[in-house]
């Protein structure tokens, strides 16, 4: 590898800039983070995302001996996670976020289990409290990491509640046939067992501001995001955008949450939900087919701004659908859920 340097240019949304100097042999995000550049990131091994930008000119590629976490079509379209990304000229990256957006950084901080309830066959409400002096600043839509009792190990998951709910913090987990936490959810929790947590993390999360329509698609526990932007957008003063949600699950026995979306359509008149199963018959209110294909019907607003949470297949999907219709790829948010065992 060579020490050969190269001025990469750091652009964030508000139009706030920073120029850093990088050796080939050296990653972006280490060098930015080393000079107090207010970036998100979280794994900082090309496994999470929290790190993507975007390559609007010069070269930098990523390191080919790493799985990454990007789609190879948003890979061909610029993307790029700066943890495993090198620069092999000048070049410059677009960030998603404004300048302010990296200035908490993650903490850790202990948390009593509430209470554990399940919401479907597979799925599990988690609700936590904060210990006395502990802290989380997160904005709806990141996610904290979870310590596995017992073990070294940690795994994600997004927020369901808001900040202002804060010291109490709810997550939706779904539980596996096998794994680690899924096993301590199952066999071992306890309400007041003490979690360790850290974070917040992700470049996923509600923008400021925006007056645009708003599209959010949800698979499975990737709507526990969707929740808590919800939340935030209900109780902000002013006149709310128009939102269409689309979620789905496997089938009836594995949907959750259908009485929480039905009560906030109610308190929200912009707010539409489309909830849908893949497998099993239409009922009132329930659609047969997938959070995308849910949306068929439906006039979408090419200047809307969309956030999309579920599993690669379901993200790379609604991507396609959401170009097609118009919307603009800088506004298409997304978060890749993949459960962990």
């Amino acid at each position: 590898m060579s020490g050969v340097k190269h001025s990469v240019t750091l652009n964030f949304s508000d139009g706030e800039s920073r120029r850093i100097e990088v050796a080939e042999d050296e990653n972006i995000l280490d060098v930015a983070l080393d000079q107090e550049v207010p970036l998100l990131y979280q794994c900082r091994s090309g496994s999470c995302a929290a790190c993507q930008a975007k390559l609007v000119e010069g070269s930098a590629e990523m390191r080919r001996d790493v799985a990454a976490s990007l789609l190879k079509s948003e890979q061909q379209e610029g993307q790029r996670l700066i943890c495993i990304t090198t620069p092999q000229s000048d070049c410059t990256l677009e960030l998603d976020y404004d300048s302010t957006a990296g200035s908490n950084q993650p903490v850790r901080a202990n948390a009593f289990i509430d209470a554990i309830e399940w919401v479907s066959r597979d799925v599990v409400k988690l609700s936590m409290e904060l210990a006395d002096g502990d802290w989380i600043d997160f904005i709806p839509g990141q996610f904290i990491q979870v310590k596995v009792p017992g073990t070294e190990q940690f795994r994600s998951y997004s927020f369901a509640s808001t900040p202002a709910d804060l010291p109490k913090i709810e997550l939706l987990i779904r539980v596996l046939e096998d794994g680690v936490m899924s096993s301590y959810l199952r066999d071992r929790a306890r309400v007041d067992d003490v979690l360790e947590i850290e974070g917040a993390f992700g470049s996923f999360f509600l923008r400021d501001g925006v007056k645009a329509p708003h599209i959010m698609i949800a698979g499975g526990t990737g709507l526990a995001p969707m929740m808590s932007m919800l939340d935030v957008i209900r109780v902000r003063s002013g006149k709310k955008p128009n939102i269409l949600l689309s979620f789905g699950c496997v089938d009836r026995d594995g949907l959750f949450y259908v009485e929480e979306l039905d009560l906030r359509q109610q308190w929200m008149p912009t707010l539409q939900n489309r909830i849908s199963v893949d497998k099993g018959e239409a009922e009132e209110g329930i659609l047969v087919g997938n959070p995308v294909s849910s949306l068929a019907s439906d006039a979408i607003d090419e200047n809307a701004v969309a956030y999309l949470c579920g599993p690669p297949g379901m993200i790379e999907a609604a991507q396609s659908f959401l170009l097609d219709a118009g919307l603009k790829p800088e506004n298409i948010h997304a978060e890749k859920f993949v459960p962990s065992e």
